[in-house]
């Protein structure tokens, strides 16, 4: 059975960092694509980061230059670097992986065969 659980969510301030991680277990996802989305409330959920089995990234233009995507094969585990953070980044951050190694952009939720639970980021003075 295979669970994505994501952890490091929490109350920031503006300005702030905070790391997110996603931990896979069930399978291997080290040669496959794997995503970052968040959704706010009232909000469709919107894709954030990506990342290719060969560690190459991409990202939304709302985050670029602020956020990082990584990965540890070792670990089974994804992550999501968020510096700058601003009000507007507030949302529940969904950790996704794909049943495939692409090398396209994945930025749609159609994309992804698997989702963890959400961890809530909160960035607020």
């Amino acid at each position: 059975q295979v669970q994505l659980v994501e952890s490091g969510g929490g109350l920031v301030q503006p300005g702030g960092s905070l790391r997110l991680s996603c931990a896979a277990s069930g399978r291997t996802f080290s040669r496959n694509s794997m995503g970052w989305f968040r959704q706010a409330p009232g909000k469709e959920r919107e894709f954030v980061a990506g990342i290719r089995w060969n560690s190459s990234t991409y990202y939304a233009d709302s985050v670029k230059g602020r956020f990082t995507i990584s990965r540890d094969n070792a670990k089974n585990t994804v992550y999501l670097q968020m510096n700058s953070l601003k009000p507007g980044d507030t949302a529940v951050y969904y950790c996704a992986a794909a049943d495939r190694g692409l090398l396209r952009e994945l930025r749609g939720p159609g994309d992804y065969d698997y989702w963890g639970q959400g961890t809530q980021v909160t960035v607020s003075s």
